[in-house]
């Protein structure tokens, strides 16, 4: 165990249900004593730093980190981890992502020494308009008129990017990577207090459709209870389908029939998913988008996911200011974090959406554009409102753009490998919503991610960037990231949290690189998220207590609970370092 290498803040736990799975998992029982700390004098329990020599899983579910490992220990590489990690996702923490969803993968490949990416983002229906999300007035309809039912289901990704990525770098039976899910699926598993909770606080929602109430609910109507034992034999049966027939199994037959009939045969919200989009769709690998920060390249996701773009802007404002030497407990240093966030922002409802549909700026990350935007922050207080605006980045081609709107989503989780041979799986996936549009088909929920798009796809007579159009993907905040040094991967990083995601990451890894914390004080650090520019500030931790300081340099403040799910990896001489957010029930588990 290595020794802190920087200060960082007590934290609220706010979910942490490892006790459930001591006696149902030995090598989580092994290693708690590694990833579990005892409560603090202050009654808060926090994680610990776990070190290993030979390869590690970081993921949301001490059932789904388990599974991963296992596969790890059998010989299998990264690749065959990331799928037997993301069937127990499905399974055990189905309000955040699964096989109905997408996802975003950030690979390195120790091999040829290079980084990719995969996209399995969601796309719209073929028969999808602009005007999917607008009522008979021609208004945005409410959140959740658009997200229950059928009307907000994307083409899901996540099964074609398993398969792809498998396929490509993959180097055990595809079958045999499916065989833990499917024993649980069908022996039970003991809901955790977090699942528990999500159930509760969605009734109203999840209990409308017949099947999910079957699922998520007791005989009585209530949310099933901690440490009830839960069963899923239809989703083992789909699991079975896609271990013998592929993604095929998937996007065509039984399963894609059953898919389309509860899109399009909801009785008040039906929605446009065909058999023809889910026979087409197709993951994309692209290249990974990398900009420079104080000696690394920090790499994620590039459109459409805006994660990667807008993270680079926010640490290359930030740059040249000297934010290690005024530290963490410096209002100084959170005001000129959150006004390059809330510049970066500004670029980021204007400009970023589906490259394949919308050209981009090319010089979003341009450094001289960077320089020039950031000396808006060389000022005592905090930027008002009128000077937070886009900027003008170079274009190859001009394009009048004008702001979009999105609403935030909260169904996401992050997971992070690194196998023997030093490749590495940074993935985050999502079904968008906590249980996506809740609807569920063959024992898994289907997502609501066409609600990324924005609902309103015109402003001021002019086509916002991010609408709904015919095959698009809608715009992601999901940010997946590996960061390079001199060439070599030291840090994996990513977490779930809607457009706080970016905020997340970017402040994580400020941690790291400037205030020189290790991964698991960077991920259980106090969050400051400013996206439009109120100050949101985490709820009883020492951000909180920061409100003052902060309105003094002329912010709004609002404190609350910041529900992040930050997992991690740093390669260091003394080994693989694995950090799990306290926040939820994840952990870090290696050899």
């Amino acid at each position: 165990m290595l020794k802190p290498r920087g200060s960082t803040f007590p934290i609220r736990l706010v979910a942490f249900a490892a006790t459930l799975f001591l006696f149902t998992i030995p090598s989580f029982a092994q290693q708690a004593s590694d990833s579990v700390a005892p409560e603090t004098a202050s009654g808060t329990a926090t994680k610990q730093l776990v070190l290993a020599h030979r390869h590690m899983v970081v993921a949301a579910n001490p059932l789904a980190a388990e599974a991963g490992l296992e596969v790890l220990r059998d010989g299998g590489n990264a690749a065959d981890a990331l799928v037997a990690v993301q069937a127990m996702l499905g399974l055990v923490e189905p309000q955040s992502s699964g096989l109905g969803g997408g996802a975003f993968l950030v690979w390195y490949d120790a091999k040829e020494k290079r980084l990719t990416t995969f996209d399995g983002r969601e796309t719209a229906p073929a028969e999808a308009t602009p005007s999917l999300f607008l009522d008979a007035n021609g208004k945005p309809l409410p959140f959740y008129d658009a997200v229950v039912g059928g009307r907000s289901v994307g083409t899901p990704g996540t099964v074609r990017l398993l398969e792809a990525v498998h396929g490509k770098y993959g180097s055990k039976d595809w079958k045999g990577l499916f065989g833990q899910a499917i024993d649980l699926a069908e022996k039970g598993f003991a809901v955790s207090p977090r699942l528990h909770g999500e159930i509760a606080e969605d009734m109203g929602r999840l209990d409308h459709q017949p099947a999910a109430r079957a699922y998520f609910y007791d005989q009585d109507g209530k949310p099933l209870a901690v440490g009830a034992t839960l069963k899923n034999p239809a989703y083992a049966e789909t699991l079975r389908a896609i271990a013998s027939g592929g993604a095929d199994a998937f996007y065509t037959g039984r399963i894609a029939s059953d898919i389309v009939a509860a899109v399009r045969a909801h009785p008040t919200n039906p929605g446009h998913l065909s058999l023809q989009d889910l026979a087409t769709y197709k993951a994309k690998e692209r290249p990974a988008v990398c900009a420079p920060y104080r000696g690394y390249e920090v790499c994620g996701m590039g459109p459409p996911s805006s994660g990667a773009l807008t993270i680079g802007q926010i640490l290359g404002m930030i740059s040249g200011f000297e934010i290690g030497t005024l530290g963490p407990d410096d209002p100084e240093s959170w005001r000129i974090i959150g006004d390059a966030t809330r510049l970066a922002f500004a670029d980021r409802d204007r400009y970023m959406a589906d490259s394949d549909f919308v050209p981009m700026p090319k010089g979003l990350l341009d450094q001289n554009y960077l320089k020039s935007r950031a000396t808006l922050l060389r000022r005592p207080t905090a930027l008002g409102r009128d000077d937070v605006r886009p900027g003008d980045p170079p274009w190859e081609k001009a394009e009048l753009r004008i702001d979009g709107f999105s609403y935030p989503e909260h169904g996401t989780s992050h997971f992070v490998i690194v196998d023997d041979a030093g490749n590495i799986a940074s993935m985050t996936t999502t079904i968008e919503s906590a249980f996506g549009s809740r609807q569920m088909v063959d024992g898994f929920l289907l997502n609501n991610e066409l609600t990324d798009f924005t609902f309103a796809p015109v402003k001021d007579g002019h086509a916002v960037a991010n609408r709904v159009e015919p095959g698009k993907r809608p715009r992601s905040s999901m940010a997946p990231t590996i960061v390079l040094k001199d060439g070599k991967p030291v840090i994996a990083i990513g977490s779930p949290g809607g457009s706080n995601i970016i905020s997340y990451v970017a402040e994580a890894l400020i941690a790291m690189i400037d205030w020189k914390m290790d991964v698991q004080q960077a991920v259980s650090l106090p969050h400051f998220v400013n996206r439009f520019g109120t100050y949101d500030l985490e709820a009883e931790t020492k951000a909180a207590d920061m409100a003052r300081d902060l309105q003094a340099l002329g912010y709004q403040t609002k404190v609350d609970d910041q529900n992040s799910g930050l997992h991690g990896i740093e390669i260091t001489p003394a080994g693989i370092e694995g950090g799990a957010d306290p926040r939820r029930e994840g952990v870090a588990l290696g050899d």
